[in-house]
């Protein structure tokens, strides 16, 4: 990649680093559509690796792994997976490769834009259309997996592994790959640039090392290969010594002490599960409240703490997951055995780390899941932020306030949290899985309907009637978003309502700009009708929006109001 990817790139050493992979007898060479400097340079890997490819007549026997559906704006990372986008790509690729065929092509990484299977079946038309002899998957997480697997034989995956990264092996991807047979293609596996220089500071590995006359960067590539024979580091040369390095790496033998060293520090693949103590035997309670910002958790955990439960909450204690399973261990240690954690928890690789202290100490860990949908999390996150600060935070304001207050996100966070959900199953070693599905707490009884009208709703024919569904007696909001608006532009609509109803009526617009909301006041994001409804003290249960489309209904459904369309 960083043969394209780099400023400073020198093609002649890239060139000549080829040229020594394959005298060192290397035969898979990893590529992508978009390794260059930005969206001008598409294809320059493709093109430098077949060029220096046919040069030395190796054509024929290398393997051409190459990937497509990432998009290069000024030098960005995009992924764009949908299925003409992918197509495109594939076709661009073989150009640029100039005849070579692709052995191997895979989804660069997964579009939150596109409907993953959208892209998985696009995968599934090449291998129809014979333009690539096998697909797979790159940068995604177990679930991803499952499903591809479910529409499309998925011969490999390319993930993030090495000494510095084990979500993949935390995460149950390559338990998985290794199950199935899979192929497991390990990028970065020195951790990237940044990080490839302090491999020799990991002291297992210099300990091996020293031992077998190897360095550490060799050690850690001949660990890899040991972990599976699915196994596939591909560390990235640039210089033509390192790709000699790499071959003299798979050379490499571990013996058993290397191997129980290697595998106690960065961890191996579990083939058995760990045995569970049942919930007669054990002598304690560990519970895992998992579940999206605004799904609950903090009500849950709160009556295990009434119980006497002790509490760790990444909020209140500050740090990272890791970190609080590091606290988890102390008071494991200290003989505490009645302990609840409640946090986000959205990949197996982050509840690994409790599922193991749980069995190094003998207590079941069980697993809490608020399945909470996105918009009424969404309802959940505006309704405790209008408790705590009386108003909507305007952009700047929220993203200052996001930085000093737990559970304070932008929608965009929030959005991101949702798609980036694995949900729990027990495979993982849990020794049972509960999901409470989202219930809304019913509003005060001394609460009172309202209405609340989408400002487009206003200029349809008809409206009136739709107004009729409502209390004219209640009072009415009129809501609208207009970038760069003034609340002004909805008075003559505030007027116009007015003299159809009999109670109070208000606007409130949304000025902010468009893209990905920056804010929570942006329809059909609930902040507008939730601040009118609580400085009037309504039940948005019991009210009733009037609105024009899908997006209106969805925010009804959201509030539990009645929708009404105009």
């Amino acid at each position: 990649m960083r043969m394209s990817t780099d400023s400073d790139r020198d093609e002649a050493v890239a060139r000549d680093t080829i040229a020594a992979a394959i005298a060192a007898g290397v035969t898979v060479f990893d590529t992508a559509r978009s390794y260059g400097r930005d969206g001008a340079e598409l294809g320059h890997n493709e093109r430098l690796l077949a060029g220096a490819l046919l040069d030395r007549g190796a054509g024929t026997r290398a393997r051409v792994v190459t990937k497509g559906g990432m998009t290069r704006p000024g030098g960005a990372w995009i992924p764009d997976g949908r299925a003409k986008a992918l197509q495109r790509d594939c076709e661009a690729s073989l150009a640029a490769l100039g005849g070579l065929p692709i052995d191997l092509y895979l989804i660069h990484a997964p579009d939150p834009r596109t409907p993953w299977r959208t892209s998985v079946r696009a995968l599934g038309r090449l291998l129809d259309q014979r333009l690539v002899r096998r697909v797979g998957l790159s940068n995604v997480n177990r679930r991803q997996l499952d499903e591809a697997l479910e529409l499309v034989p998925i011969s490999a995956v390319e993930v993030a592994l090495g000494p510095h990264d084990d979500r993949a092996l935390r995460g149950g991807i390559i338990e998985r790959c290794d199950e199935l047979g899979i192929a497991v293609i390990a990028h970065s596996p020195f951790g990237g640039p940044r990080r490839a220089g302090g491999l020799a500071r990991r002291g297992p590995l210099d300990e091996v090392a020293h031992a077998i006359g190897a360095t550490p960067a060799e050690v850690a590539l001949a660990w890899l290969l040991d972990l599976s024979p699915v196994v596939v580091p591909i560390p990235g040369a640039r210089r033509p010594e390192t790709a000699r390095s790499i071959v003299r790496a798979a050379a490499l033998t571990l013996g058993p002490g290397a191997r129980t060293l290697l595998g106690q520090a960065f961890g191996g693949i579990r083939r058995t599960r760990p045995e569970q103590p049942s919930p007669s035997s054990q002598h304690g309670d560990l519970v895992l409240v998992m579940g999206i910002p605004g799904a609950g958790k903090t009500l849950v955990s709160s009556q295990y703490a009434g119980r006497g439960y002790v509490r760790l909450n990444r909020d209140e204690r500050g740090g990272t997951l890791r970190e609080l399973a590091d606290a988890l261990e102390t008071e494991l240690s200290a003989g505490v055995r009645h302990i609840v954690l409640d946090n986000t928890y959205l990949t197996r690789a982050s509840r690994s780390y409790v599922i193991e202290a749980a069995t190094r100490h003998g207590i079941a860990a069980r697993c809490v899941w608020l399945d909470t949908p996105l918009v009424n999390a969404q309802v959940n996150l505006v309704e405790r932020m209008l408790e705590q600060f009386g108003s909507l935070p305007a952009p700047d304001e929220l993203r200052k306030l996001a930085r000093r207050h737990a559970g304070v996100l932008a929608p965009t966070s929030q959005m991101r949290t949702a798609r980036e959900l694995e949900p729990p199953s027990a495979d993982e070693g849990f020794a049972s899985v509960e999901t409470i599905e989202f219930v809304r707490r019913p509003a005060p009884d001394e609460a009172r309907p309202g209405v609340f009208v989408a400002g487009a709703a206003l200029e349809r024919s008809g409206w009136e009637h739709a107004l009729e569904q409502g209390d004219r007696h209640a009072p009415h909001l009129v809501f609208d978003w207009s970038p760069d608006g003034t609340p002004d532009a909805l008075n003559p609509a505030i007027m116009k309502l007015a003299r159809q109803v009999a109670g109070p009526v208000e606007g409130a617009l949304c000025p902010h700009s468009g893209g990905p909301p920056t804010c929570w006041c942006r329809p059909p994001l609930p902040g507008l009708p939730l601040a009118f409804a609580r400085a009037y003290d309504l039940d948005p249960a019991r009210s009733t929006l009037i609105g024009t489309g899908p997006a209106h209904r969805n925010l009804a459904a959201a509030l539990g109001a009645r929708y009404v369309a105009a």
